[in-house]
């Protein structure tokens, strides 16, 4: 059947038929985002859902949403989603943080000019047929400081159309490294220090509980007398009512404001005060733009749902439709892992370490981390997937770990799965053959090759003769039939493992038979989804 994708936003033709054209079903209602009780009633259609800013899509939206698998907000805000929800669901949210990028960054770059020229004020003033040419008294922009905070997609471009203004940019990015900021030219430095040196000041950092109210009364007491505050971000940054203030005490001496901390915003103090600019959230505002993102809305979603292939997810590690194929039996692989322990551990999970070995270690290993995880909870959650089982490793408190090494074996590469819990420390090691199946190459630092089934058997013992004609036996009895059967030991007379993988499960009173014996130390039967 084929997915079926809603948008109920309005957004380009364009994007509806890139949907059409690559298999998927799609309704667009662009009216419907606005109806909160007739998309709850219809959500659980569709496997997609393509919005812009009006759809609020809320954990109760999310709980109703029992098909959905992607949320595709085409912009860069995704104020409007409850992603911890979305995450708890396993519902990847994605959004296009390139496609407005130029067109944000050049209306900021238009703010500047105008809140240092006063242009709309002037402009308003000569239609008046006022002239009034000494009122208008401007700053150039040339050798002055630009503080961007915020360097990222929009922010860097920002910088970059700074510097070819002849401005100064020292920026303010914990992301940011000392070789992209060389790279782009400008200073990276601490927030104090920027609010003291710049003359003009740029936001482009999104709205968290650690950005909110980043420009406040304490953070203008830090800045320089007449400084310009831009922000062409997100409402909320700057505390409004703080920037009032300065602006009447002539500490700032201009502001553009193109975010408000309510919108849509019909009313606010900001409003009519000299030297302040204020648009209507025009960032992306352009017809480029909006082409732009809704193409790349379409594009993402419909590779997700036909190729699997993740891109720019908030939620999600992002995997590329060139690397899918050859990473798709690598995640198998890190799932079956994780579903191994997950299956033979009966006490909490406290501490789990990743090791990627050889080749795997230039994988996308984020994508391989949470493939693992989802294996590893699944015996406890039935519905985890990739998207929540970080989610819900966090909320468990389960420490996480990642080891990386060049090759040290036979094997180009392979994972290493290392569990501790409140009782033991167990582990696992795999890999993937030309065949494209995962293998299992260790369990309990004992050495094997086998091949991974639907079904199968995992018993230990020590080493002693007779296990072979044991299980043979009690499985002939019982017609178990045993498609492989695989066995290692660390030495001589020491630990022992059996891997049988069978046609069909074990039986539950076969099972009683077999721990019954003096021989067998434990004896568990697994299940793996070995399907793709």
């Amino acid at each position: 059947m084929a997915p079926r994708v809603l948008v109920s936003d309005k957004l380009s033709p364009t994007a509806v038929e890139i949907f059409k054209d690559r298999g998927i079903e799609v309704d667009y209602l662009p009216e419907l985002g606005k109806d909160k009780e007739k998309l709850l009633s219809v959500i659980d259609q569709y496997d997609g859902l393509a919005i812009r800013s009006a759809t609020k899509v809320t954990e109760k939206l999310i709980n109703n949403a029992t098909n959905l698998k992607v949320v595709g907000r085409a912009g860069i805000g995704v104020d409007n989603v409850d992603i911890p929800a979305a995450s708890r669901r396993g519902i990847i949210v994605m959004n296009t943080p390139f496609g407005n990028s130029i067109t944000t960054a050049e209306h900021a770059v238009a703010m500047i000019f105008a809140v240092a020229r006063q242009i709309p004020e002037a402009n308003t003033s000569t239609h008046e047929g006022k002239w009034e040419k000494n009122r208008f008294m401007g700053v150039e922009i040339t050798g002055k400081t630009l503080g961007v905070i915020g360097c990222g997609n929009i922010g860097s471009v920002v910088a970059m159309r700074a510097i070819g203004l002849r401005m100064h940019v020292v920026a303010f990015d914990p992301f940011l490294s000392a070789e992209r900021a060389a790279e782009l030219g400008v200073e990276k430095v601490e927030l104090e220090d920027l609010f003291k040196r710049a003359d003009f000041i740029t936001l482009h950092t999104p709205l968290t509980d650690k950005t909110r109210g980043i420009i406040d009364k304490d953070a203008i007491a830090k800045m320089k007398k007449g400084v310009r505050i831009i922000n062409c971000a997100r409402g909320g940054l700057v505390n409004e009512a703080d920037l009032v203030e300065a602006l009447k005490s002539g500490k700032v001496a201009g502001a553009g404001i193109d975010v408000f901390e309510t919108e849509p915003a019909t009313e606010n103090p900001l409003f009519n005060m000299p030297n302040v600019v204020c648009t209507p959230h025009l960032g992306a505002s352009t017809s480029e733009a909006q082409e732009n993102v809704a193409i790349q809305v379409a594009e993402q979603m419909s590779d997700y749902l036909t190729k699997g292939a993740v891109t720019n997810a908030i939620n999600m590690p992002s995997i590329s439709a060139e690397e899918a194929p050859r990473l798709k039996p690598f995640i198998k692989l890190a799932e079956v892992l994780g579903a191994f322990v997950g299956q033979v551990t009966d006490e909490a999970i406290e501490e789990v370490e990743i090791l990627f070995d050889g080749s795997t270690t230039e994988m996308n290993r984020r994508a391989l981390i949470s493939a693992a995880l989802a294996g590893l909870i699944r015996p406890q959650v039935a519905d985890v997937n990739m998207v929540s089982a970080p989610v819900m490793a966090k909320e468990r408190g389960i420490i996480l770990s990642e080891v990386k090494r060049d090759k040290s074996g036979v094997f180009d590469g392979y994972i290493k799965l290392t569990v501790k819990s409140s009782k033991k420390t167990r582990t696992i090691a795999g890999t993937v053959f030309s065949d494209g199946k995962p293998r299992f190459i260790q369990i309990k630092g004992i050495n094997l090759d086998a091949e991974v089934g639907q079904h199968m058997l995992y018993t230990t013992n020590y080493d002693v003769p007779g296990i072979i004609g044991l299980l043979g036996s009690i499985c002939a009895k019982h017609q178990v039939n045993i498609a492989n059967f695989q066995l290692g030991r660390n030495r001589p007379g020491g630990d022992a493992i059996a891997l049988l993988y069978l046609d069909a499960p074990f039986p539950a009173d076969v099972l009683k038979e077999l721990r019954a014996t003096d021989v067998i130390l434990s004896a568990k039967p697994l299940s793996f989804d070995v399907a793709g």
